[in-house]
């Protein structure tokens, strides 16, 4: 490592790490009113649903009087959160097994929801991976890219076009912080070659495009009274952390945020529908923040349209 690159590691974490972890969570949280969470009603379907920030989004749709769709790709995990939110004395509850990982599989989930004809009122685009090796999967793609950003623009736009996610519904799609040091680039987002394969960098291309699609969806899908977001949760102490980012957390784990504090805006979001403005933007403790902390990261041959293109150009592959 050069002394630029730790120039880099240097400011950034000089920067973000009171205001990412537990302590400007706690800080803001003092001047916040109080939210009725009301969910009474509604129908939400949460990727990612059996641990970590998801789980904490099922539990409270569920105190709030959803009823909730769980999907996530482990069944013991999912029959856990069950047994869970019975003991809880909580009622609404469906799971559902997928693979994110996989589009055939995605797919298969899209299909049953469809034929259900069950309304859903708030879908949260929660699930995610960082892997520290390379894993290409039976279909030929990087997971992690699968599961971080193709499955979710699979999933939202099949729900759409299906009339299940419509007028009225909101859109939450859950990033990162780590999407802050990297432009849109199309060309970074699956790769499969080992040798240009960094697990770290890969998940902050995917969490930039998911800023990214966000707008997209805004500009494309707002006349239909959808409500689209983008948020990131800060530094969370969850199960990815733990796996993927040992040294991390290790130094900052007395800090790490818990996972009701790092899904707490998402669910805000869903509550409260806010305004916001026009331009590009990333929601972090219940506010708008800038989509870009460095202006290096505007500098992009790519697109919008050029992102969606790529990803239609993907699905339309079939297994590769």
């Amino acid at each position: 490592m050069n002394f630029q690159q730790l120039k880099k590691i240097a400011a950034f974490y000089g920067r973000f790490t009171l205001s990412f972890t537990q302590v400007g969570y706690l800080w803001r949280k003092l001047f916040w009113p109080r939210v009725n969470l009301d969910f009474a009603g509604q129908h939400w379907l949460v990727t990612g649903g059996s641990g970590g920030l998801g789980r904490e989004m099922v539990f409270a749709a569920l105190r709030g009087g959803a009823t909730v769709t769980a999907a996530a790709r482990s069944a013991g995990k999912l029959r856990v959160l069950e047994s869970d939110v019975k003991a809880a004395g909580l009622v609404g509850l469906d799971t559902e097994c997928c693979d994110f990982t996989s589009t055939a599989d995605t797919q298969r989930l899209i299909e049953r929801l469809i034929a259900k004809g069950r309304r859903i009122d708030a879908l949260m685009n929660n699930v995610g991976v960082l892997n520290d090796d390379l894993v290409v999967t039976a279909e030929g793609r990087e997971a992690s890219f699968t599961s971080n950003l193709l499955s979710h623009y699979q999933l939202t736009e099949a729900l759409i076009a299906g009339g299940v996610l419509g007028r009225g519904a909101v859109v939450v799609n859950v990033t990162s912080g780590g999407g802050y040091n990297v432009p849109l680039s199309t060309a970074m987002l699956n790769v499969t070659d080992p040798a240009r394969y960094n697990g770290t960098v890969a998940y902050g291309f995917h969490k930039r495009a998911q800023m990214v699609l966000n707008q997209h969806w805004r500009d494309s899908y707002g006349q239909r009274a959808i409500d689209f977001y983008v948020m990131h949760p800060g530094w969370s102490d969850t199960a990815g952390v733990q796996r993927s980012l040992p040294r991390f957390r290790k130094i900052l784990r007395p800090i790490l945020r818990d996972e009701r504090s790092g899904a707490d805006t998402a669910i805000w979001l869903a509550a409260t529908r806010p305004d916001q403005p026009e331009h590009e933007l990333v929601w972090f403790d219940r506010k708008v923040r800038t989509a870009h902390a460095y202006e290096r990261t505007r500098v992009t041959k790519d697109t919008p349209a050029s992102l969606v293109a790529a990803l239609q150009a993907e699905l339309a592959k079939g297994p590769v």
